[in-house]
C-alpha cells in the first residue's frame, strides 16, 4: 500500500456514536470478494435515508464520527468498506482497538481527538462538507483557520507514512535482527541445530 504524510480531503460529520462494525458492513454481505469492492455496502442498512449524510456527500474522504467508533467484532472488512468508497481518515474521540489496528495495517487514519475537538468539527460541519488537512507529521488537523492536534501510536504513524504493514515494521530492524543472530550463533553454537541433525 502506498504511504502518505499529508492528507487533504473534504469531511463530512457522521452525528453517532457507538457505530460498530456490523452497521459499517452488515454480515449479509461478507460473502462477496473483496475484488468487487465493499464501499457500495458501507453503512448499507442507515443509508436507507435520503437525508443520511454519505447519500448527500459522495466526494468525501474524511469521515468525523462519534464516540466508539468501530467496536464490535475483528471484522477487517468494515475497513475495506470505508477504504473501497474512499476514506482515507476517520476521526473520533475513541475507537474500537481491533478496528484502529485493521484501520492502520489498511492505510486508513484512526486519528483519536478531544471531545472539545470533535464538538467544534461537527458544528463546522453541520452544514456542508469541508476541505481538511491532515498532518501526520505534526499529527494536526486543520480545518478553516483552525488547527486540532489527534493522538496516533507512533508505531501506526510509521507504518501509514511508509505504507507498511506488521511485517514492514519489524524488517526496518534486519541488520539488528541478522547481527544478534551472528552473535548468538557465536556465543551460543549449541542452540543452532547441525546438519547432522
Amino acid at each position: 500500500m502506498a504511504g502518505w504524510t499529508i492528507h487533504q480531503g473534504r469531511a463530512v460529520h457522521l452525528g453517532l456514536d457507538n457505530i460498530d462494525t456490523d452497521q459499517l458492513i452488515p454480515a449479509r454481505f461478507m460473502s462477496t470478494p473483496r475484488a468487487e469492492g465493499y464501499g457500495q455496502f458501507l453503512l448499507h442498512d442507515l443509508r436507507s435515508d435520503p437525508e443520511f449524510p454519505l447519500n448527500r456527500h459522495r466526494d468525501v474522504s474524511i469521515l468525523v464520527a462519534g464516540r466508539n467508533f468501530g467496536t464490535g467484532s475483528s471484522r477487517e472488512a468494515a475497513v475495506y468498506a470505508l477504504f473501497d468508497a474512499g476514506f482515507r481518515a476517520v476521526i473520533a474521540p475513541s475507537f474500537g482497538d481491533i478496528f484502529a489496528a485493521n484501520a492502520v495495517n489498511n492505510g486508513l487514519l484512526p486519528a483519536r481527538v478531544s471531545d472539545d475537538a470533535q464538538a467544534e468539527l461537527a458544528a463546522f460541519l453541520a452544514a456542508e462538507p469541508a476541505e481538511i488537512t491532515i498532518d501526520l507529521n505534526t499529527r494536526t488537523i486543520a480545518l478553516d483557520d483552525r488547527t486540532f492536534p489527534f493522538d496516533v501510536d507512533e508505531s501506526w504513524r510509521t507504518k501509514l507514512i511508509n505504507g507498511w504493514d506488521d511485517i514492514d515494521l519489524t524488517r526496518q530492524h534486519a541488520d539488528k535482527i541478522a547481527a544478534f543472530a551472528a552473535c548468538r550463533a557465536f556465543s551460543e553454537p549449541w542452540v543452532f541445530p547441525t546438519a547432522s541433525d
